[in-house]
């Protein structure tokens, strides 16, 4: 959220060791969203309501400009119950304290209203409705239904279970740290969540706890009757649009009214095996903010770095437009390739012998796997290799294939990690998206924010992204390398490529 022109991130954590549990809520703050400082733990168990633990929530703006988080708390019983906090004193902007409502937990499970005790988490950010009452989601599930519980509240203490829920999708599991917001139909501004009308849509975001992946549908909200519908065709289930292809979790926008966009944050979970974690002593970081707005299509939405990460830039390095032909590798020099910017697009004019994409490869990710980097093709493999040692022994490949499909060109996107450690141990899953581009009469643009650890990458201009947590054995610091290839037959033309170091950031 953002208080008096400061950004306050807070996120789970456990102040005692790099594994999962003890979770606190702990809290940092910005002026840019990329240099952070740390503060003292916000919220800890203190409470009956919160004694097991502190988990995932929201904070909502009140009027006047009061900050009021609602967050999940283990009770003694171990059932998950909702619990309000408020700053303790509003003139500090840093809002190092703050204080729990006498009334927790205000929204629990009981044996009238039936919610399942294990399954009732993650309160999203309040929204206003037209009779002046407050609404709060929260994830749920009966048996395989995921819900999104809806209460009401004339006062942010007092709420009460709507009879029905704001949505719900058969056979999703549990329906972790749901997230419901307005977008703007034209423009790429963001919107506070009150705003309702024929000049939005509204988006759902659900985590699915069965997956560990993240699905959202674009649809419309009803506000007298309290029901989101999805707009037709879309795909209830993560395979379906997802804010990012690989591994990103748990993520939550909020309203940037200081510069009128909504901002996108995601927790990038572990590759490495928990021993290993334990040796290096942290697990679990947070991914570069992104702005997010909805594509001029209406039908999907699109994710960008904000623009404050580019102040990080550095000795800047560009390639000329030229042709890169098939079997090609050339190393982009004069960068820290362990941690660099890097934006390329390619132009391709020769689409007759493009491989025929088969009617049964739906599945990106699996086709991805089939068809990795090291897989010869036609148009395709080519982009990116980040992370690489000299020897290319370890690299993490980032590349697009064109197939020709029933009527149209079709990209695919992939992430492929399987060379990208010499490290066993590690998980190297391979990830894949569809994107939504024609390569007949666009560029295929594909940026890359690589942070050691971490590849960050935006296909088409963010109309599809893919995060990849790799730990090379070679590949480190100065002898990590970058260079662009194509393992296709056909040769591709780099319309331009742009490349920067990256300085490092302040983050304690």
């Amino acid at each position: 959220m953002v208080y008096k022109g400061i950004y306050h991130l807070f996120y789970q954590y456990n102040p005692k060791g790099a594994v999962w549990g003890n979770i606190v809520w702990a809290h940092s703050t910005s002026t840019d969203l990329v240099n952070w400082t740390p503060h003292a733990v916000a919220i800890y168990p203190s409470q009956p309501s919160d004694i097991n633990g502190c988990w995932s929530g929201s904070a909502t703006i009140l009027p006047g400009g009061k900050p009021a988080i609602l967050y999940t708390g283990i009770d003694p019983k171990n059932s998950q119950v909702q619990n309000l906090a408020v700053p303790k004193n509003l003139s500090d902007p840093y809002l190092t304290e703050w204080i729990k409502s006498p009334k927790n937990p205000l929204m629990q499970p009981t044996a009238q209203n039936q919610i399942n005790a294990s399954s009732f988490r993650d309160p999203t950010t309040a929204w206003l409705g037209p009779d002046k009452k407050w609404r709060v989601i929260i994830g749920s599930k009966i048996n395989r239904q995921g819900l999104a519980v809806l209460y009401k509240s004339k006062d942010f203490v007092n709420w009460v279970e709507s009879p029905t829920p704001l949505h719900s999708a058969k056979d999703n599991g549990m329906w972790e740290c749901p997230d419901f917001y307005p977008v703007l139909v034209t423009g790429q501004n963001g919107v506070d969540a009150f705003l309702n009308g024929p000049s939005v849509k509204h988006v759902l975001k659900i985590s699915l706890d069965d997956t560990k992946h993240e699905y959202y549908t674009i649809g419309s909200y009803d506000r007298v009757k309290d029901i989101y519908t999805p707009d037709k065709g879309s795909v209830e289930s993560d395979s379906g649009l997802r804010y990012d292809y690989g591994k990103y979790y748990a993520s939550k926008t909020f309203f940037d009214g200081v510069k009128n966009r909504r901002i996108l944050m995601g927790w990038m979970n572990e590759s490495s095996i928990a021993a290993d974690d334990i040796k290096k002593g942290w697990a679990g970081v947070h991914a570069i903010p992104r702005k997010i707005w909805l594509a001029k299509s209406g039908k999907q939405l699109i994710q960008w770095p904000v623009a404050e990460i580019e102040k990080q830039r550095a000795n800047h390095v560009s390639l000329p437009s030229k042709l890169l032909k098939g079997g090609s590798v050339i190393e982009i020099s004069g960068v820290a390739a362990a941690q660099a910017d890097v934006d390329i697009s390619f132009k391709i004019s020769d689409f007759e012998k493009a491989e025929v994409l088969k009617p049964s490869w739906t599945n990106p990710q699996l086709l991805c796997s089939q068809k990795g980097a090291s897989v010869k093709g036609s148009l395709g493999p080519f982009g990116l290799l980040v992370l690489a040692s000299k020897n290319l022994k370890e690299n993490t490949a980032v590349f697009f294939r064109i197939f020709k499909g029933q009527n149209k060109y079709v990209v695919l996107m992939c992430s492929d990690q399987s060379r990208s450690s010499l490290n066993q141990d590690n998980d190297k899953t391979t990830y894949g998206a569809f994107l939504n581009v024609d390569p007949l009469h666009q560029k295929l643009s594909l940026r890359s924010l690589i942070d050691h650890s971490i590849v960050e990458s935006f296909g088409g201009g963010g109309k599809a992204c893919i995060t990849a947590r790799v730990y090379p054995t070679l590949a480190i610091n100065n002898d990590a390398h970058l260079y662009v290839f194509n393992n296709g037959s056909k040769a591709v033309k780099i319309a331009k490529l742009d490349a920067w170091s990256m300085k490092t950031a302040k983050i304690n």
